[in-house]
């Protein structure tokens, strides 16, 4: 499972090759494991941005693409870390590691379960690489020793594809069956932290699982990347409506903006709109669209929704410390038929972004000419009354 040193150098010398080339050059490198090599290499190139830590050690090895596809960034793994309860740590699911890792750096017990053989044989090695080689791997399928084991924390991230290979979304299409693991599960411990498809319905989830404490939603690069349900065993349980959510937006500084709410409070709340856009426009971080909370962020930041519908938001003065994007508006054209046929002289390039609106943003760019890029954003979008309009804007 190791890397030999004639390994790793032929990757650091091939690490930008055509992964294909190289799987029809294996004769000119008798030496070499092709398809071994190019797993590394490509498994690689995955990483390089969402793990710096472990690109930066040539001695990790990953047992499969997939592995190193669907694997946490090191963003997401060092949030989760602080979700522990407790000093010992299972997770369920394993993988690639990454999780467990850095669960482990905080916990001092852990333990990693795996139902494929070469996926533990790696984790083995690179826990020790890693420094964290305390965890104990064991090979076997969660289905079949759930029982068996005990820890203050699980974790668990089940496997949300499909036999066509098509993305499950709802909770009864993963695998293992978490609707079925989950009571034998929190009857040996004191939380189970619960990964799921980003693409899910909070309060239908919410419904599936009445043990839920907190959600917790994340963004990286204002896309969702990650959903997490917090199960604790513990009555009375809480209604669905005062489940704590925190949405938050990771970023490399680590200055994540936090937006903690219940779905109660957003439901309350009137919806304050405006058919008059102020100086400044906002768009809240992916995590923040994702929880649901569209009336709420209005209210506490003082500002008003463009249309119950659009999720966007204005103000006359800048709202500084807003969890999102935030741009002074230049511009704003009605929307018409006239006025795609001349939008490209009036602005030949910008990104793009439509919000409640008749036409997608390829449909726009098709038919106004408008390339993509470039420091300029402009909104499609609809006003609270009920005008189509293209705002013109600049970040701030």
């Amino acid at each position: 499972m190791f890397l030999s040193t004639a390994l790793k150098s032929f990757i650091r010398e091939h690490f930008n090759d055509n992964p294909d080339r190289l799987l029809l050059s294996a004769s000119r490198f008798p030496e070499i494991d092709m398809p071994w090599a190019v797993t590394q290499i490509t498994a690689r190139h995955q990483i390089q941005d969402k793990l710096p830590s472990w690109y930066a050690k040539e001695d990790l090895v990953y047992p499969s693409r997939l592995s190193a596809e669907q694997c946490s960034s090191e963003q997401t793994a060092l949030y989760k870390q602080q979700l522990l309860k407790g000093r010992s740590f299972c997770d369920l699911t394993g993988g690639l590691g990454v999780d467990c890792h850095y669960f482990a750096r905080k916990a001092s017990s852990a333990t990693y379960v795996e139902r494929f053989s070469n996926y533990c044989e790696a984790a083995r090695h690179n826990f020790d690489i890693l420094g964290t080689s305390h965890i104990r791997v064991v090979h076997a399928d969660i289905r079949e020793i759930a029982g068996t084991l005990k820890a203050d924390t699980f974790y668990i991230d089940p496997a949300r594809r499909q036999n066509d290979n098509k993305r499950a979304f709802a909770l009864t299409d993963y695998e293992p069956d978490i609707l079925q693991l989950k009571p034998l599960l929190l009857e040996n411990t004191n939380r189970l932290i619960l990964k799921i498809s980003p693409m899910a319905d909070l309060e239908e989830t919410l419904r599936l699982l009445p043990e839920t404490r907190e959600i917790h939603v994340l963004s990286v690069k204002n896309e969702c990347k990650e959903l997490l349900f917090i199960l604790e065993n513990t009555p009375p349980f809480l209604p669905a409506e005062e489940v704590k959510i925190f949405a938050t937006d990771l970023r490399p500084d680590r200055k994540n903006p936090v937006f903690t709410f219940h779905l109660k409070e957003e439901k309350e709340i009137p919806c304050i709109t405006t058919g008059k856009p102020g100086i400044y426009l906002y768009e809240p971080h992916a995590a923040l669209l994702k929880s649901g909370a569209f009336k709420l962020v209005a209210e506490r930041y003082g500002i008003q929704k463009l249309h119950r519908h659009s999720h966007l938001y204005t103000s006359a003065a800048l709202v500084e410390d807003f969890p999102g994007r935030c741009f002074e508006i230049e511009d704003i054209w009605e929307f018409s038929g006239k006025w795609l046929r001349q939008a490209n002289r009036l602005i030949p390039q910008a990104n793009l972004t439509t919000r409640n609106f008749p036409l997608s943003v390829a449909d726009i760019r098709k038919r106004s000419g408008i390339k993509d890029g470039g420091n300029l954003y402009l909104f499609a979008t609809t006003l609270a009354n009920e005008r189509k309009v293209l705002i013109k804007t600049h970040k701030k």
